[in-house]
């Protein structure tokens, strides 16, 4: 199974609500993109128009891969946009910026490639399990960029209060799947770090990284303020990501406090492996319809001692309790915001095409599917869910990814410079080579430690 091999692959429509005032200052428009995320989007519309942090509003982030319409507002200014991949119509004024409340639903139309022919005889189940269980409501690999990208989960240097790791991880952590001007910026600050008198020759660096860099060429050593300087929204969305895998390994845990194994199946994702159940007594489906599973902060509390049992595991794997998710040496600008979010989600108006040839992948079939979820839910987990024989190899593909390269590396990289010279002491033309060995994966990682475990009980003496 492939998923988003063509922009017209992928297709969301968001559904919408707002109360119009003719007086208000916020213009709302209509933002139809294709191949961007909502950040990169919304960054080009400030810029091009010169306005300020802030100033655009938007219910929801959507998917960079695919065709998208969603709302924006831009706060006392009026613009208009009408570029092949980004498209701005006017709908109106309202006087508040715009929020999550917004969104009433949102419509989606995935073509799903690379299919066999037992496949599609498969899924006829699958919908049927769907119909009837449900989806749990994980957050997907979209929400984990800055895993994919080798940056980690910034929050964990913030709660740490190590706040100069945290800001190394957000602007000299270079991605080898990035051959933009930004991820040859990170590779100059990797190999200048603390060296704040240095200028990188990329214009990149003052638009994105100035208010930072302003900071630390007057104190060094100040990098809370440093990463203070960082966009709030970016700010914001590292703290959700955290919270957001913290919410998948609880929903997971859940599953399994719940219901026997044999009920259950595993799909892997960036972050790791999650569970879904493929049936469930009635009553307890019931109950799991009706729960929710919170994204947590210090003020959560419970009602259901098993939810409480099931968040508790997912702190205790990370060594942490609820008290501890405070960033101490900025608790009012960056904090860690309790929310509810439902265990299962119900596709509505759920689509299954025919299939037909697949034009891309000689010999295999492609189908349509359709459906409405929530605001919030991840489209790729139900399209995962229903074709869920086919994602461990969509999963296998996507994690074999190139090993990240030095920083030095990458700035002599011909991809990403285009004749440009890199500054002499960035390229240490007399440097040893570096043997570097390929990076071990999380489920790696796992079993290692579990051997380790068992063999250091295995070498103590019995009793």
């Amino acid at each position: 199974m492939k998923l988003k091999q063509r922009p017209e692959d992928f297709s969301v429509k968001e559904s919408y609500r707002f109360d119009e005032d003719p007086d208000g200052t916020h213009r709302v428009y209509l933002m139809d993109k294709q191949k961007l995320s909502t950040f990169d989007a919304v960054g080009r519309i400030a810029k091009k128009f010169g306005l300020k942090p802030g100033s655009i509003s938007y219910c929801g982030l959507k998917d960079k891969q695919g065709r998208t319409e969603q709302l924006i507002a831009v706060d006392g200014f009026d613009v208009d946009m009408q570029d092949p991949d980004l498209r701005l119509k006017f709908l109106g004024r309202i006087a508040e910026p715009l929020t999550a409340a917004n969104t009433t639903s949102n419509r989606f139309a995935v073509t799903v490639r690379q299919l066999r022919e037992q496949e599609m005889q498969d899924v006829t189940m699958a919908v049927a399990e769907v119909g009837r269980l449900g989806v749990v409501n994980y957050f997907d690999n979209q929400r984990f960029g800055s895993l994919k990208h080798g940056q980690g989960f910034i929050a964990k240097d913030l709660l740490k209060g190590d706040f100069e790791a945290a800001l190394k991880n957000y602007m000299a952590v270079p991605s080898t799947l990035d051959l933009s001007d930004d991820a040859k910026v990170k590779a100059f600050w990797a190999a200048n770090w603390g060296d704040w008198s240095q200028h990188c020759p990329y214009d990149t660096a003052n638009k994105k990284y100035g208010r930072v860099l302003n900071v630390l060429r007057k104190q060094p050593r100040n990098f809370v303020d440093a990463f203070l300087q960082i966009d709030s929204q970016y700010r914001a969305m590292q703290l959700f990501t955290y919270q957001s895998y913290l919410w998948n390994e609880s929903a997971r845990r859940l599953l399994q406090l719940v219901l026997p194994r044999e009920s259950l199946f595993v799909m892997p994702y960036q972050a790791g492996s999650l569970l879904h159940h493929r049936d469930a007594p009635h009553e307890l489906l019931s109950w799991m319809r009706h729960t929710t599973v919170p994204l947590v902060g210090p003020t959560t509390t419970f009602t259901d001692r098993r939810v409480e049992e099931a968040v508790n595991w997912a702190l205790g794997k990370d060594k942490l309790t609820l008290a501890q998710l405070v960033v101490k040496d900025a608790p009012r600008l960056l904090y860690f915001k309790h929310e509810e979010r439902p265990l299962l989600i119900q596709p509505q108006k759920l689509v299954v095409g025919r299939a037909s040839k697949d034009e891309i992948n000689r010999g295999f079939l492609k189908v349509n599917v359709a459906f409405t979820l929530p605001p919030g839910s991840y489209a790729t987990l139900t399209v995962k869910r229903l074709f869920h024989f086919g994602v461990e190899q969509l999963e296998k593909e996507a994690a074999e990814r190139p090993v990240r390269k030095d920083p030095l590396e990458l700035l002599t990289d011909p991809r990403m410079n285009k004749g440009a010279r890199p500054p002499e002491k960035a390229r240490h033309p007399n440097a040893a080579p570096e043997v570097r060995t390929p990076r071990v994966g999380f489920r790696d990682r796992q079993k290692l430690r579990k051997e380790a475990r068992a063999a250091a009980r295995a070498s103590q003496p019995r009793k």
